[in-house]
């Protein structure tokens, strides 16, 4: 009989498996020598959504090969899961690929450093993650699978609303709410109306007196027509990470004022 092994794979993974073959238990056929991270993204799961790896009730890494015969179980990434921060860094930085167009407006709108291209080839995502420390969030499996990403996740949900939850929980990072431009992720601040009103159409001039601008683009905002939107994005996403936390701890800063443009 061919060698092998048994890896066990969590629920929470199995929607990366092939839909005729999620089956949690797999009998693999093994070669003596392929590393359990080999094992497991041949699968269809890519490493970074794989969280504690279990040998024979011993915790064990992705390059580890494990003996013929052996039981492997795969559980998912534990949420909220900790990122690496430099000194000073609130909140991990974040880089969306092109198809999270949306998600990463709501992610600015929430004080959240995203970046985001809408012309930017995988390669480049890479490089520019790996470059400023950035979390890579797509919907791409083949692009969690490069190894020179540091540090890369998975988006769970085809709506922008699931996905931002999805984000939150997993990251459960600390807010900072109206202090980017959701246009192009520069900081936003405080300025008076009167350094404004030649922007301004005249209903405006004469209905809003608090504006923010954002320091890098110089977009300016507004409370809005969709202000009561937003506001009502901004008390979900601090509920979900306020749940998210262990202590429960789901503070957020303060900022200019919500902006009209669309989220």
């Amino acid at each position: 009989m061919e060698p092998e092994i048994r890896i066990r794979i969590a629920d929470e993974l199995l929607m990366f498996l092939p839909a005729t073959r999620r089956e949690s238990a797999r009998r693999v056929a093994y070669d003596g020598t392929s590393t359990l991270g080999h094992l497991v993204e041949s699968l269809g799961v890519p490493l970074p959504e794989v969280g504690p790896m279990t040998v024979r009730g011993e915790r064990v890494a992705p390059s580890a090969r494990p003996d013929v015969g052996d039981e492997v179980l795969v559980e998912a990434v534990p949420r909220p899961q900790p990122v690496p921060l430099e000194p000073g860094q609130a909140a991990p930085r974040f880089l969306l690929d092109v198809h999270l167009g949306t998600l990463a407006r709501r992610m600015r709108l929430l004080g959240l450093d995203t970046a985001y291209h809408n012309d930017m080839d995988d390669p480049a995502l890479v490089v520019q993650a790996n470059e400023e420390r950035r979390v890579l969030l797509t919907q791409d499996r083949g692009l969690l699978r490069r190894r020179a990403l540091w540090f890369g996740a998975y988006v769970r949900g085809s709506r922008p609303d699931d996905q931002l939850r999805d984000l939150l929980e997993r990251f459960a990072p600390a807010l900072a709410p109206w202090t980017r431009c959701t246009a192009c992720n520069g900081p936003l601040a405080e300025v008076d109306k009167r350094d404004v009103e030649r922007d301004l159409e005249a209903g405006t001039r004469r209905s809003y007196d608090v504006y923010g601008r954002c320091v890098d683009c110089g977009q300016v905002y507004w409370r809005g027509a969709h202000g009561g939107h937003l506001e009502e994005i901004v008390r979900d996403a601090a509920r979900v990470v306020a749940d998210a936390r262990p202590g429960g701890n789901g503070a957020t800063g303060t900022g200019p004022t919500p902006a009209t443009v669309s989220e």
